[in-house]
């Protein structure tokens, strides 16, 4: 098998071709994981399936770390988790999945069990969004969505629950909610 790039009396190439192949490569990269453009000679379509795939992968990797967001988030987590990544070159799945829960969280779009799972985590760890997560060794607070968690002596707890909105089956005729379910077999 031949080399396609030129080399000089000693076999190897010259340096001028390995940037050229190193821009190459960071360029595909870029396509593959940050949604950057497509490097000349390669084809769209393929590059495009590729980059699914990854984003596909890259999702199930942050369910193992975020089972509750992606459950959630139910039919609506492959997309939801696709666009959120498009653009975004990977943490590490445990601080993509903390990021996106963030961002939903501020886009008030955070399933409450989603909630309470970054309370937790937010009680447990101490993550500024640039490096890695770090155990709390101090008594802490994590609050989203309305869940509220504390850390203390190395335990967390979740001391509230996110509260859920009603749902139909929830909510009697009167719009108040149904604690006891008795709506679905109460007739009139």
């Amino acid at each position: 098998m031949g080399s396609t790039a030129p080399s000089n009396d000693a076999g190897t190439p010259p340096s001028g071709a390995l940037t050229g192949l190193a821009e190459r490569q960071a360029q595909l990269v870029a396509t593959l994981v940050a949604g950057g453009p497509p490097p000349p000679g390669f084809a769209p379509a393929q590059l495009a399936a590729t980059r699914a795939a990854l984003l596909r992968k890259r999702a199930g990797e942050v369910t193992r770390h975020w089972p509750l967001l992606a459950a959630g988030l139910g039919a609506r987590w492959s997309t939801t988790f696709a666009d959120w990544a498009a653009r975004r070159p990977t943490a590490g799945s445990l601080r993509d999945g903390w990021d996106l829960s963030r961002a939903l969280h501020e886009q008030r779009a955070l399933p409450p069990a989603a909630a309470e799972e970054l309370a937790v985590r937010e009680a447990r760890l101490r993550y500024d969004g640039l490096r890695a997560p770090r155990p709390r060794r101090l008594p802490a607070v994590g609050r989203a969505g309305g869940a509220v968690a504390v850390q203390i002596a190395g335990r967390v707890r979740l001391l509230r629950p996110a509260p859920r909105p009603p749902t139909a089956s929830t909510v009697d005729g009167d719009g108040v909610p149904d604690a006891a379910g008795s709506a679905s077999w109460i007739s009139d």
